[in-house]
């Protein structure tokens, strides 16, 4: 589930369970979520090598980079003394400078999650979404979980340690409704043959930063099919208050949206939770950005559609198949998936049930896995126009906007 942030909070937001886990210029008083003295510097194209040029600009202007960007965008993350800071704003090779913020997360068992969007494997459906790779950003993910190990291949840290191991719980929980394996034991992910990529960028706490968040992104980008690598869906189930410009960040400085539409462009589909706020969708980012799916939560206690199982067990105030109570909503929302006490792996070995609409997302990232292993070479915008056509029609009861987004399925891939 959504963890709450203020102002443009990209202190990554987990998006995390809300049953489970608690989760400027010099001289004025940083905008909230804005981290002081910490900022993105975004490079023009015609930078040919843009960790030269970090390096150049740090040892020029006594900069303390934290990370270098080559793939999802130019430039770096760096502290930057105030008195440097408009000389990094005028240099030539600068394109523009972002305040770095804040950002922070919301025998087998089959997920009643799982069940409700048709996603089991039966004689009729033997999808297993095989060798699609998918990168979960995130807190990281159990490394040896015995339901997720086999299906991990790689991974990145852009936060603390040395690990793209998960500390939190959270990375842990979307992957296994992801791709946890079919093995007898456990829980069972939406497509159990996919490939896992555990991209690290919030600590322990769950709590990051954009700059973190954009590593990641450019390490998803790096493995892109249009960079001959194999990642083609990454989950986002993260975020924070912000606008999409309709420009890809270029009117409105946001690195991250441009980072994600270069993500995108390169082949990679972007899955994001809405946020759980009880607000429109359009105020918060990447759920906002046009070029990604953004997902809502959908409450549902027994995996059938009807409204006939009563209510969630773990969560007050929710119903059977009906709008979750917390989750954003808005044109801005693409598609629902379940969200309400879900069942999945967890940190050490685990499992966790917990709600949020951090674990709607998966659910639809999931789904494009099962697309992809039977459409290879499907652009982004093929994977979002596919899912939202094979979709339970809407409106969801509830719902408490004019747009009806349905609730995502699987039957059909």
């Amino acid at each position: 589930m959504y963890k709450r942030i203020s102002s443009l909070v990209l202190a990554v937001v987990l998006l995390l369970s809300m049953s489970g886990m608690a989760s400027a210029a010099a001289n004025s008083v940083p905008a909230a979520g804005v981290i002081p003295g910490q900022y993105i510097v975004v490079f023009n194209d015609t930078v040919a090598n843009p960790r030269d040029a970090a390096n150049d600009m740090a040892r020029e202007h006594g900069l303390g980079l934290t990370h270098v960007y080559e793939y999802a965008v130019k430039g770096y993350a760096a502290t930057i003394p105030a008195a440097r800071l408009n000389a990094v704003k005028s240099d030539s090779r600068v394109l523009f400078v972002s305040e770095d913020r804040e950002v922070s997360i919301g025998a087998q068992t089959l997920p009643t999650g799982v069940d409700r969007i048709d996603a089991e494997q039966t004689a009729t459906h033997t999808n297993k979404g095989t060798g699609v790779n998918v990168a979960v950003i995130d807190t990281g993910i159990d490394l040896t979980h015995p339901d997720l190990s086999a299906n991990i291949v790689g991974g990145k840290n852009c936060s603390t340690g040395k690990s793209y191991s998960d500390g939190n719980g959270h990375g842990s929980h979307v992957a296994g409704t992801i791709a946890a394996v079919n093995n007898t034991e456990g829980v069972v992910g939406i497509a159990p043959e996919a490939k896992l990529w555990a991209v690290r960028v919030l600590d322990n706490r769950g709590s990051g930063s954009w700059s973190s968040v954009i590593c990641g992104i450019d390490f998803v980008t790096s493995k892109a099919p249009a960079n001959g690598g194999p990642i083609t869906v990454a989950n986002m189930s993260l975020g924070g208050t912000g606008s999409d410009d309709g420009n890809c960040g270029l009117t409105n400085n946001d690195a991250l949206h441009q980072a994600i539409c270069r993500s995108v462009a390169a082949g990679v589909t972007y899955v994001v939770a809405a946020g759980n706020e009880t607000d429109n969708a359009a105020n918060h980012v990447p759920a906002a950005y046009d070029e990604v799916i953004t997902v809502s939560a959908l409450s549902d206690s027994d995996g059938k559609s009807g409204g006939t199982g009563g209510a969630p067990t773990c969560r007050t105030g929710e119903l059977d198949d009906y709008f979750a109570t917390f989750s954003n909503f808005g044109a801005d929302v693409d598609i629902a998936a379940p969200g309400v006490c879900i069942l999945s792996t967890w940190k050490g070995g685990g499992y966790n049930t917990i709600s949020g609409t951090s674990m709607a997302s998966p659910h639809v990232a999931g789904v494009a896995a099962l697309y992809i292993a039977t459409h290879a070479g499907a652009t982004p915008a093929q994977v979002k126009d596919a899912l939202i056509a094979a979709q339970e029609s809407g409106p969801i009861p509830g719902d408490p906007d004019t747009y009806k987004e349905g609730i995502v399925n699987a039957g059909g891939f």
